[in-house]
């Protein structure tokens, strides 16, 4: 495994993210571990949860989940950068979920329990605290790290003008400021290129890629419309508007010779930016195979055939001035 630096931060990690999402409304607790487990074994080191995953309110599901993984022992927590979000509604009272100062300090503490730990490594808001100012949501940070419980902070579906703003603010009281941004971006999604990249890369943001397989349609799904999840109303409702892009997706990866799959990850990694998209693996084969990304390399001529398929935004990041 070559590690990566999170943006310009000197954190180093894997340039794939584990994302946890599925563990326990589809991925049982037992199938869960093991997954971590041989996340470790192959050298991923970095994991994305957030407080509202498992869905059922208040619970913090997936949080427990990794939290019993870490307190096995046996160095998992040590050989981990935990990334989790907040912002989710926890409870019905006022002040159980967004932004205020109030919640940012029990959501910490709260995610801190669950997962058995002394430490966040990246707290991430998990959406714009639209009603919270910035020195507000800095100060409640500030602390956090004054004592201990968290080391950087990051952001999840941030704007570009919410990057600079926060960045700014940052920088008045002499903080590091926001470290990532979880963007939604795949091949199919690639609207954050007009803004939201070229602001990571100017400010120093690491991105972190969620949906890099826009749900399954960049998987292979022609291969698999057929069963499984591939088979669902909804899948099939997406498919029918993106037809003929993904056709042509899927023979151009049967022409390179690789899984649809880990070509949309390998291209995420190329683009600018980029720290490590999170995959989502429900059993140990998908995580196995996912390492094949990896291995990888798109020359020019392949990124440009991509382009052709799926049109980014080629004016980014001066779409509008002039």
């Amino acid at each position: 495994m070559e590690y990566v630096n999170l943006g310009r931060t000197g954190l180093k990690v894997s340039p794939l993210c584990l994302g946890t999402m599925n563990f326990g409304p589809q991925t049982t607790e037992e199938d869960s571990f093991a997954i971590m487990d041989r996340a470790l074994e192959l050298g991923i080191n970095f994991f994305d949860t957030a407080n509202v995953y498992g869905w059922k309110l208040g619970e913090g599901v997936t949080e427990n989940i990794v939290g019993r993984w870490f307190a096995q022992g046996g160095g998992r927590r040590e050989r981990t950068v935990i990334a989790t979000k907040f912002h989710g509604k926890m409870g019905e009272w006022p002040n159980e979920g967004m932004q205020s100062a109030l919640h940012i300090r029990r959501a910490c503490d709260a995610s801190l329990k669950r997962l058995q730990t002394d430490y966040i490594d990246i707290f991430q808001a998990h959406h714009i605290g639209r009603e919270t100012p910035f020195e507000e949501f800095w100060e409640a940070m500030d602390i956090l790290r004054q004592q201990g419980k968290i080391i950087y902070v990051g952001s999840s579906n941030y704007a570009g003008w919410h990057i600079a703003k926060a960045q700014e603010s940052a920088a008045r009281k002499g903080m590091l400021g926001l470290v990532s941004e979880q963007s939604h971006y795949n091949l199919l999604t690639r609207k954050v290129e007009l803004e939201v990249l070229p602001a990571c890369e100017d400010y120093g943001l690491g991105v972190i890629p969620w949906s890099p397989l826009a749900g399954g349609l960049l998987g292979g799904v022609l291969r698999k419309i057929d069963k499984g999840r591939s088979a669902s109303e909804n899948m099939v409702k997406e498919l029918d508007k993106h037809r003929e892009k993904i056709e042509q997706y899927e023979a151009f990866c049967d022409e390179l010779g690789e899984d649809p799959a880990h070509v949309g990850l390998a291209w995420l990694l190329t683009r600018p930016a980029v720290t490590a998209p999170i995959i989502g693996p429900r059993t140990l084969d998908q995580l196995d195979g996912t390492m094949r990304t990896l291995e990888i390399e798109l020359d020019d001529k392949a990124l440009a055939r991509l382009d052709e398929i799926f049109p980014g935004h080629r004016t980014a990041p001066e779409d509008y001035a002039w």
